[in-house]
């Protein structure tokens, strides 16, 4: 009877096996992507209702919308006025998408408002059907 039950768990834990599988991601760079950084009035309403549920806290966010891609990071609540971002990369592999974007504070000779601001940004790309990694 041991040796049955035995046989039995050992057939179930190699049928359940069978669906697992490794994926090599290659983080290689194929090629630049060109995009657009989107102002506030261009975002689809649907994704910007997204952003703005979301802003308080830092989030990256892709949505995709009759053939573009948007990809959307932003940093959450910062004290002051003054703060910008930058892409500083939007690459192509061929498993993914890799972004990187980078907040930059106010200038020292900036006239800055003590008031809580939510920077983010929204870049469109043509659509690709690929994982985006944020770094």
């Amino acid at each position: 009877m041991k040796k049955l039950i035995l046989a039995i768990l050992c057939i179930i834990g190699l049928c359940s096996a069978g669906g697992c599988s490794v994926e090599t991601v290659s983080s290689k760079k194929l090629q630049d992507i060109d995009f657009t950084v989107v102002e506030e009035e261009d975002i689809p309403e649907e994704f910007l209702a997204i952003i703005q549920e979301k802003e308080t806290s830092p989030f990256k966010l892709t949505y995709a919308d009759q053939g573009a891609l948007y990809i959307a990071e932003g940093y959450g609540e910062q004290e002051t006025s003054g703060y910008s971002i930058e892409v500083k990369e939007c690459y192509e592999t061929e498993n993914a998408v890799y972004v990187h974007t980078n907040l930059i504070g106010p200038a020292k000779d900036e006239k800055i408002v003590e008031a809580a601001t939510y920077p983010y940004i929204v870049i469109k790309l043509e659509f690709i059907d690929k994982n985006v990694v944020f770094q």
